[in-house]
C-alpha cells in the first residue's frame, strides 16, 4: 500500500473529537477508525499491537540489530478538529500544482492570493478537499507516514534499527490527547510528535498555557428606578475586558509574543461569564499574566464590592524547552536525518501546544516533527503528496541514525 492511500483510507472515517463531551474518547466515532487502524497494524505485522478502552493505541517493530539500542517512539492523533466537519471528506489529487487557483467545488477556490503557502508547492501533488469539509492531514498524515515508515524498515532489513515503538491517540485537538497516555507502557528513552505542519519544521518550543474562567455578579432593576441600584453584569464584562491590553491579543501577536485571548461571553444585566486563554512561552512572563488576570477581578471588587468578580485560573500545559533543552541530543538528532533526507531544517516555536509538550513533563522527551498539512482546521486544508514522502524518510533515517546513537 502507498503512503498515499493509506492516508486517503484514514481521510474517510470521521474522528472529529468535541470540546462538550465528559467521556474518554470524546466521541465514539474515534474507536470507529481505531479499530480500524489496530486491525491494520497487526495485519501489517507489527508486534505487542494493543488498544485500551479508551482508544489508545500502542505498537512495537521489533529490532534486527544486536546492539543496544534505544527505544525511541512516534506518536500521532487521530481526532480532527472540532473547528469543521471532518464527516464524508472528498478528497482529489491536483498533479504538478501549475500555482494557479484550485477550484475545490462550484464557487469554492483555493486562492495562492489568500493562501500563499500554495505557492511553496507547485510541480508537486497536492491533496485538497471539495471546500466543504477539512482534509485531516492534521493528524492523519501523520499517521500515514509513521505506518510507512515502519512498514518501509519492516521490508528493508539492511537498514539497522532498534525497537521502535508507536502510539496513536485521541482527542488531541481539545487538549485531552496526553491525559491519559500511558508513557511507562511506551517504554521509550525519548519519542517525537509527528504532528507539525509544512516541510522541514522543527518544534521544541511551545507556549505556556493556562486557562481563566470569569464570572461577574449583577444586579437587575426595573430600568425606570435603576439609579444607584442597578450593576449592569454586561457592563461589567465591557469593563473587565477593557482592564487588558487591547493590543496583546492574538490577531495582534506572533514569533514569542504571548497573549490573552477571549474566547467567549455569555452576558445578561444579572450575571456574566468570559472564558480566556493565557499563552506565553516565557514561563516568568506567563506568571505574571495570570498575576495580572487575577489583579484585573481585584480591581472590579474594589470598585463594585467583594463577590462581584470571581476567576478561576487552571494551568494547562507547559512549555516542553524546559524539557529538551537537557536532551538536546533528540533534537540533534533530527536535524541530522533532516540533513542526510534533503530537508531544510525549519526551527520554530509553537504558537499553541502538542501532545508532545505534555508527554515532555510526564518525562518523555517530545518534540514535534512536520506531517506536511497546510491551512489546518478548515476546508482549505491541503497536504503535499511528495512532503508527506520527505516526512517519511525523516522518519526511517532517524531510526537508523538511533541505531548508532551508543557507538
Amino acid at each position: 500500500m502507498t503512503i498515499v492511500e493509506r492516508f486517503l483510507n484514514y481521510t474517510k472515517f470521521d474522528t472529529q473529537s468535541s470540546e462538550e463531551s465528559q467521556t474518554v474518547p470524546s466521541t465514539s466515532k474515534q474507536l470507529i477508525f481505531a479499530e480500524y487502524l489496530k486491525d491494520e497494524l497487526i495485519k501489517e505485522g507489527f508486534a505487542d499491537v494493543e488498544m485500551d478502552e479508551k482508544g489508545y493505541i500502542y505498537a512495537t517493530l521489533k529490532s534486527n540489530t544486536k546492539k543496544d539500542v534505544p527505544t525511541i517512539g512516534f506518536i500521532s492523533h487521530y481526532d480532527t478538529s472540532p473547528d469543521c466537519s471532518g464527516a464524508n471528506v472528498n478528497s482529489r489529487v491536483v498533479t504538478k500544482y501549475d500555482g494557479g487557483d484550485i477550484l475545490l467545488s462550484e464557487g469554492i477556490v483555493s486562492s495562492p492570493k489568500k493562501f500563499p503557502e500554495l505557492i511553496k508547492h507547485m510541480g508537486e501533488d497536492l491533496i485538497v478537499t471539495d471546500g466543504k469539509t477539512l482534509l485531516g492531514a492534521d493528524d492523519k498524515a501523520g499517521i500515514a507516514e509513521i505506518v510507512q515508515a515502519m512498514c518501509y524498515l519492516r521490508d528493508h532489513e539492511e537498514i539497522p534499527h532498534g525497537d521502535i515503538r508507536v502510539a496513536f491517540n485521541p482527542d488531541e485537538e481539545i487538549g485531552m490527547g496526553a491525559h491519559h497516555f500511558d508513557v511507562e507502557k511506551f517504554g521509550c528513552e525519548w519519542a517525537y510528535t509527528i504532528d507539525g505542519g509544512d516541510l522541514g519544521e522543527l518544534e521544541y518550543e511551545n507556549f505556556n498555557a493556562a486557562s481563566a474562567k470569569v464570572r461577574l455578579r449583577g444586579v437587575s432593576v426595573h430600568p425606570g428606578y435603576a439609579k444607584g441600584k442597578m450593576v449592569n453584569a454586561n457592563r461589567l464584562a465591557a469593563e473587565f475586558i477593557g482592564l487588558l491590553p487591547a493590543e496583546e491579543t492574538p490577531e495582534n501577536t506572533d514569533g514569542y509574543q504571548g497573549f490573552y485571548h477571549l474566547l467567549g461571553i455569555q452576558s445578561n444585566i444579572e450575571c456574566a461569564q468570559l472564558s480566556y486563554i493565557i499563552r506565553d512561552h516565557d514561563r516568568d512572563k506567563f506568571e505574571a499574566r495570570k498575576l495580572k488576570i487575577k489583579e484585573c477581578a481585584n480591581c472590579i471588587n474594589s470598585k463594585y464590592g467583594e463577590g462581584t468578580c470571581e476567576i478561576v485560573v487552571s494551568d494547562q500545559y507547559y512549555n516542553m524547552k524546559e524539557k529538551i533543552d537537557p536532551n538536546m541530543h533528540v533534537v540533534d538528532l533530527v536535524l541530522k536525518a533532516m540533513q542526510e533526507s534533503g530537508v531544510t531544517p525549519v526551527v520554530m516555536p509553537i504558537r499553541g501546544g502538542t501532545d508532545g509538550a505534555q508527554l515532555s513533563f510526564k518525562g518523555l522527551p517530545c518534540p514535534n516533527l512536520f506531517a506536511g498539512g497546510v491551512n489546518f482546521h478548515g476546508p482549505f486544508e491541503f497536504v503535499s503528496i511528495q512532503v508527506m514522502e520527505k516526512a517519511m524518510q525523516v522518519i526511517v533515517k532517524l531510526c537508523e541514525l538511533t541505531s548508532h546513537y551508543n557507538d
